[in-house]
């Protein structure tokens, strides 16, 4: 067993611990506002974090070269994720967003355990390629986190047009669902995720025509990543330009974020599962 496997189940571990005793109050229905993550549970989380990320280095960066899959890819996204809830949540109280998050992050990190599959990246030497896969991932890792949210935040908006129900007949997800931060605050939280996400996105295009340029001499090589990105980039365009002139909001920015996180997740997670997984086509390049 690598040692990224076993930081990574460490890390799957920790979270799963976690969640479980933010999740425990809930389930038995005891009279809590808001889900409060406090001082120690915070300390553990960054605990976590770092166990995930030694677990990424890992894996990612063996003794020679670049190494990436899908389940690999997936991990580093909500590791990522996790790092900009943490640093969000020391000037906004949102602990609840946990409730989600750290189930999860729990499951991508055991994804990567279970298929550690993947491929070297051909030019790994070439300082613009890391740095272009560095830049890809973090926007890959914050446009995530704006997709949880987004998930999130509809179904706090189909709660608040139900009918108020007794308490008795109320389920965990409901309680959960009420100790989320206000909806208001959540979509402010969500159009932040997702102007530094679309910068960062825009910059892994920059980069990634630079690289295209020097390794291929073509600046937009027609495969699935760029076609994919490109339709991700264009609808969080539409999404942004909709917000600022006509003030879009609510379920209408939440869809524009959906498929603009569909498209990015068939950009590398996506295709590298159908051929790493259900095709077997494992290759170097």
């Amino acid at each position: 067993m690598s040692v990224g496997i076993v930081f990574h189940l460490l890390a799957a571990m920790s979270y799963a611990i976690l969640a479980v005793a933010l999740w425990r109050p809930l389930a038995r229905a005891e009279n809590e506002d808001k889900v409060k993550a406090g001082t120690i549970r915070r300390v553990c989380l960054a605990g976590a974090i770092v166990l995930h990320g030694i677990g990424l280095v890992s894996i990612i960066i063996p003794t020679h070269g670049l190494f990436l899959g899908w389940a690999i890819a997936l991990s580093a996204a909500f590791w990522l994720g996790l790092i900009v809830f943490w640093l969000e949540n020391l000037v906004m109280q949102i602990d609840g967003l946990l409730l989600i998050l750290l189930p999860a992050a729990t499951i991508a990190a055991l994804l990567a355990t279970l298929f550690p599959g993947g491929h070297l990246i051909a030019h790994a030497s070439s300082d613009w390629l890391r740095t272009h896969l560095l830049i890809a991932l973090t926007a890959y890792g914050l446009i995530t986190v704006a997709a949880l949210q987004a998930m999130l935040m509809a179904a706090l908006d189909r709660q608040l047009h139900r009918p108020v129900q007794a308490e008795g007949s109320r389920t965990m997800f409901d309680r959960a669902l009420d100790s989320m931060p206000p909806l208001l605050l959540q979509e402010v939280l969500l159009f932040r995720l997702i102007w530094i996400g679309f910068a960062i996105l825009t910059l892994t295009i920059l980069t990634g025509i630079v690289v295209s340029l020097r390794l291929y001499g073509v600046a937009f090589p027609l495969d699935h990543k760029t076609v994919f990105t490109l339709l991700s980039w264009a609808t969080f365009v539409v999404l942004l330009l909709g917000r600022h002139t006509r003030g879009w909001r609510g379920r209408i920015a939440l869809r524009w974020t959906l498929v603009g996180f569909t498209f990015l997740l068939f950009s590398y997670s996506g295709s590298r599962f159908v051929l790493d997984v259900i095709l077997q086509r494992g290759y170097v390049g």
